[in-house]
């Protein structure tokens, strides 16, 4: 299962190298430079890790986090700041935060904290998805039709793993780049047809099933209905 991170840092340079870093080990990653734009991410899109610079123009870290878990949003958040006394890192950790780095930092440290934070989330999602007689395994990233293996891109293997956990629910193409691509990634809504034909194609074309539907002007469904 692809881990998606929503990264706050006002340092462009940091922020960008943090990001590629990130990125190379597998992580999809969206990148806010300020934190009122954090903020809106934060808010409107599902991560699986937020890491959040203390001092931000704007809306700093702090009170982002503050914000988020007062909605009742549950995601670990990695709080990176150039501060090292212990006082600041009790009022983040007060804040709701989960774990504490100090920059500079290596980015050794950085995977370390980040695989730590991330497993918390992938711990409480389904590992093996199903409807009807398709499976997909989030850890052996297989896909099987009436135990039949379906090969798929990673990105065609993202895009079924989201319809599934949304099953019976309309998505929109703008949901799907959103929760498969980085946020700043620049995606025509024809790659999405592309893709979603190329799915059918392999599920619903070779064993004659009615999984994966459109819903026109709105966008697509898997449905899990008999």
């Amino acid at each position: 299962m692809k881990v998606k991170i929503l990264l706050v840092e006002d340092e462009i340079k940091l922020a960008n190298a943090t990001r590629r870093a990130l990125e190379l080990q597998k992580y999809i990653v969206d990148v806010a430079y300020d934190g009122d734009k954090g903020l809106d991410l934060a808010l409107g899109e599902k991560y699986d890790l937020m890491i959040l610079d203390l001092m931000l123009p704007e809306i700093d870290g702090l009170e982002i986090c503050k914000t988020v878990r007062e909605e009742k949003i549950t995601t670990p958040i990695l709080m990176l700041t150039a501060k090292g006394q212990v006082s600041d890192k009790v009022i983040g950790l007060d804040a709701g935060a989960d774990d504490y780095m100090v920059k500079p930092f290596s980015f050794e440290e950085l995977f370390a904290r980040v695989r730590a934070l991330s497993r918390r989330t992938v711990k409480n999602k389904d590992q093996v998805l199903k409807v009807k007689n398709l499976t997909l395994d989030t850890n052996t990233s297989k896909v099987k039709m009436n135990n039949s293996p379906i090969e798929l891109s990673p990105r065609e293997f993202a895009i079924l793993e989201y319809l599934m956990r949304n099953k019976n629910i309309v998505v929109s193409k703008q949901q799907i780049v959103n929760n498969v691509w980085n946020y700043e990634t620049d995606i025509l809504p024809t790659t999405i047809e592309v893709h979603i034909k190329h799915l059918r194609d392999k599920i619903d074309g070779v064993f004659g099933t009615d999984l994966i539907r459109t819903v026109r002007g709105f966008g697509y469904e898997l449905n899990d209905e008999e």
